[in-house]
């Protein structure tokens, strides 16, 4: 059998950190659009029978009317292709969400139970679940296998695979793979992780989410395409996403100033469609202000962050020898922090600062 499996759309997720570049988060969302057309396309194209829509379709927080609308457009395009989907953490299906209350086409099956359900088809077992909440205990998953079957029997779920409690004691359906493998399923088709994961072993897959959602999703985005039976394996990456998030790192030893600093950064060669977070190593001379020196490379580069991991340059015991304004300074910041009177980082900051103006 042939499919489709993308999982983690997040459709009017709100880009709140690339907002504040001529509102670049809103062109992310129609980037949204745009790749979930291409989605269609490939499935209409090839005339691919199945879509697999593994969580997180949407933002039950922020989704729109008008977004479900696109989405159910798109999906009536496919009218010989049976999209099903299994609501997440983040799109449950709930009372009043649109998954509850709005009538998508005939093609389109959606799960509605934390429980798992089954969908027998022609030539196919489609098993599935739905969070019912923004969190999700441990799903029930039998304890047996599943029956023998000639078909092919299929998991879609929304699953936090070897997963745990987070700090705040949430769960999000944390399985083992072990059991989860244990189960027999000829391919589980899950989501919630951005990350892309194949176990062709275990045929347990994680797409990914379907476009890079921030600097915490580096790489290509798309989704997976199957053709599977009982007896074979094949699956495909297909890239989707037009820009990608990256990371570089930038030395800033020997620069003087932020300006110098600046001219370094501006003159990496930047891939057009590329999303940047720079990371300043080495060591520096002067204060380092992040906010004023993203505001000077914003205007001719698409760096969206920088991090500072650099290192105070100056040599601080021998300044501190010095007979000077310079080693009165040093000292007596060095005293305030033995005293207890301000941390480790206080105090290099202070140093630098100080050192920097002098």
């Amino acid at each position: 059998m042939r499919f489709v499996h993308i999982a983690d759309m997040h459709f009017d997720i709100p880009f709140t950190s690339l907002n504040t570049r001529e509102n670049l988060g809103e062109k992310r969302r129609m980037e949204q659009r745009n790749v979930f057309s291409k989605v269609i396309d490939y499935v209409y194209e090839n005339q691919i029978p199945y879509l697999f829509i593994s969580g997180d379709l949407y933002e039950h927080q922020y989704v729109k009317k008008s977004t479900i609308e696109f989405i159910s457009r798109e999906f009536d395009r496919i009218p010989n292709t049976k999209v099903f989907i299994s609501p997440g953490n983040h799109d449950p299906y709930l009372t009043n969400s649109y998954y509850s209350t709005y009538e998508f086409g005939e093609n389109v099956y959606i799960f509605r139970n934390f429980w798992i359900e089954k969908y027998e088809d022609e030539n196919v077992n489609i098993y599935g679940m739905a969070f019912n909440d923004f969190y999700m205990d441990e799903a029930c998953i039998d304890e047996r296998k599943l029956p023998y079957s000639d078909k092919v029997n299929i998991l879609l779920a929304h699953i936090d695979l070897n997963g745990s409690k987070d700090k705040d004691g949430m769960s999000y359906n944390p399985v083992a793979e072990t059991k989860l493998a244990s189960k027999g399923f000829d391919y589980c088709a899950i989501g919630h992780i951005h990350k892309r994961y194949i176990n062709t072993k275990n045929r347990i897959c994680y797409p990914g989410s379907t476009i890079s959602l921030g600097f915490d999703e580096l790489g290509e985005h798309g989704m997976l395409v199957g053709d599977i039976t009982k007896s074979s394996f094949d699956i495909e990456f297909v890239p989707l996403d037009e820009r990608e998030f990256k990371e570089i790192e930038v030395n800033a030893t020997k620069c003087e100033s932020q300006e110098d600093l600046a001219e370094r950064i501006i003159t990496y060669d930047f891939d057009q469609n590329g999303m940047y977070k720079v990371i300043l190593k080495g060591d520096r001379n002067f204060e380092i202000n992040t906010k004023k020196l993203l505001n000077i490379v914003a205007q001719n580069t698409n760096v969206m962050k920088i991090k500072d991991n650099t290192k105070i340059g100056y040599d601080i015991e021998q300044i501190a020898k010095e007979d000077n304004l310079k080693g009165i300074f040093v000292r007596k910041v060095i005293e305030t922090y033995k005293e207890g009177l301000c941390t480790e980082e206080e105090c290099q900051k202070a140093i630098e600062i100080g050192l920097d103006s002098m």
